[in-house]
């Protein structure tokens, strides 16, 4: 039993991998949002407090400095509260009670601020500035924060939360793909069993090893197998009871005929009973076909011991070199050293030789010879005549079917001989014409390494 498989046919392991990958991506980029909020709202909250604060500090200084200052001195020349504060992140102004500025930081724009003298927190569309009164309301002390310097904290915090996205990634896959594998694995145990299955394997699946969920599958797999076991039982049974039964009653029958075949003067009775004698031959040899098919469903490729397959061979050679009809006409061309030694049971391949040789003998041209090679681990039984379509090649495996030709046959000989080189292990090719050839046909096994 094969298993196909196709660009179709994802995987369960990679879509389990990819929706779970997917997933936790996904909600990690989901908190991440959450996180980015959630700090943006606090740095907000941070940066004001800092803005209040550094307005409330900043206030003191600078009454004490307009106290203290020349009237006509330049509006930036408060030295000590420039170097007090960070140019880069907070700007200031100081106006008096008509909204003139009257001291400014070095960063600070000339103009004022559009916000109202009101102490508490305002926006502009670059600022968010928290402005400080004196008590008397003379001086007004606009402390500004530009929004990119948030925007900036902001964006950075998100993109530290961002980058072990980076590693999750591979590290999800990684970890969901050996969870996954690992609780996969009695599926993928199940379904190697399941492939294994034909009508040369039908031993029960264990399913007591099996989790919970696949028991009620695996048990109904063995039922399935059981029904399929005994039918298949069933069916050898009347193969082979009614092959061997017949074997008999032909092969006396087929006597009887000769013997008065032999006792009939020429003429038309005479023409009468030899015709009678080939329909006897072909049901004989159709027996003995169908009982080795019999014998190949019954699953005997495979032998418990080592095995010389070339002596098989030259043995089934040798029976054809006693039949005056076939003497010399079988060839064997092999190295003297050569060894093919498999562990193959010596009947079921004396029954694959016998199946090539005669098909190859009887559509091959009459007196032509038929050549068998070894080479390795490939056997190749070639004969001369014409050559095959790609149609016809594949149509000659297929049981009761017979080509274009007027020779006797069953056309079960090649259906047989490939059930059992699949048992074994090895496979076979019909090729029309033959390799080194312009016409014939050549049939090709390949058996596994010893």
């Amino acid at each position: 039993m094969t298993e196909r498989t196709g660009p179709s046919r994802a995987s369960i392991t990679r879509r389990l991998i990819a929706a779970l990958t997917g997933t936790v991506v996904v909600f990690w980029l989901i908190a991440v949002g959450i996180g980015v909020y959630v700090v943006n709202k606090e740095l907000s909250e941070t940066f004001d407090g800092a803005l209040q604060e550094t307005a409330e500090r900043l206030m003191p200084l600078v009454l004490d400095d307009l106290a203290n200052r020349d009237p006509s001195s330049d509006p930036q020349s408060l030295k000590e509260l420039n170097k007090g504060l960070n140019r880069e992140y907070l700007t200031y102004q100081v106006l008096d009670g008509n909204g003139k500025v009257i001291l400014h930081s070095h960063d600070a724009p000339a103009t004022v601020y559009d916000v109202p003298l009101k102490i508490g927190f305002h926006n502009t569309p670059r600022y968010r500035i928290y402005t400080e009164s004196s008590q008397d309301g003379s001086v007004f002390l606009h402390v500004a924060d530009a929004f990119k310097n948030r925007r900036e904290a902001s964006r950075e915090s998100g993109v530290a939360l961002l980058w072990p996205l980076l590693a999750l990634i591979p590290a999800s896959i990684i970890a969901i793909g050996f969870v996954v594998g690992r609780s996969l694995r009695p599926i993928d145990r199940l379904r190697s069993q399941i492939a294994t299955k034909d009508s040369g394997n039908m031993a029960p699946l264990d399913s007591d090893v099996l989790p919970r969920e696949l028991q009620p599958i695996a048990r109904s797999v063995n039922l399935l197998l059981d029904r399929l076991r005994l039918a298949l039982e069933a069916e050898r049974e009347f193969t082979a009871n009614s092959a061997h039964e017949l074997r008999t009653p032909i092969a006396g029958a087929l006597a009887q005929t000769q013997r008065l075949l032999a006792e009939l003067p020429q003429g038309q009775l005479t023409e009468r009973a030899s015709r009678i004698e080939t329909s006897l031959s072909n049901l004989a040899r159709l027996a003995e076909k169908l009982l080795q098919l019999s014998r190949a469903q019954a699953g005997i490729g495979t032998g418990d011991k080592p095995a010389d397959l070339i002596a098989v061979i030259e043995s089934v050679i040798g029976d054809y070199d006693r039949d005056t009809g076939t003497a010399g006409r079988v060839l064997l061309e092999t190295g003297a050293k050569e060894k093919l030694i498999r562990n193959v049971d010596i009947d079921a391949f004396a029954i694959v030789m016998r199946n090539l040789i005669e098909n190859a003998l009887i559509h091959g041209p009459v007196d032509d010879e038929v050549t068998i090679s070894v080479d390795g681990g490939t056997v190749r039984v070639v004969n001369a005549g014409d050559v095959l379509s790609q149609e016809e090649l594949a149509g000659l495996k297929k049981r009761f079917w017979r080509g274009k030709t007027n020779a006797t046959g069953s056309g079960l000989g090649l259906s047989i001989v490939e059930r059992i080189v699949e048992q074994i292990g090895g496979r076979i090719e019909l090729l029309s014409p033959a390799t080194g050839r312009a016409d014939g046909f050549e049939a090709r096994i390949t058996l596994p390494a010893g």
